[in-house]
């Protein structure tokens, strides 16, 4: 799977894009038919403590999986999107086996 790591406005550091090529990777063992994902990273213009955000895309054969989510920093941030995305590749899947 091709994992393609963006972030507007600022350069991720290496620790921080294995931590999300590891975290998104795992999600191939859910769903076979991941053909890739996006991966996007940016800082939100607030006062809150909360301003990491992280768009995830998967791209699967029919239409995308997307979750995006915010939260103090972009490991939780993508934690948290990944979990998010773990339910939606679920139902996906079962939604296949459903139709065979």
């Amino acid at each position: 799977m091709t994992i393609n790591i963006s972030s507007v406005h600022f350069k991720t550091d290496q620790k921080l894009e294995d931590f999300i090529n590891e975290k998104v990777e795992k999600l191939s063992k859910i769903h076979d038919g991941i053909m890739g994902a996006e991966v996007t990273l940016k800082l939100e213009n607030t006062e809150a403590p909360e301003n990491k955000t992280a768009d995830i895309r998967i791209q699967i054969r029919g239409n995308d999986a997307i979750a995006s989510k915010t939260a103090k920093s972009f490991e939780e941030a993508v934690d948290l999107a990944v979990d998010a995305l773990k339910k939606q590749l679920v139902k996906v899947k079962e939604k296949e086996q459903t139709k065979r």
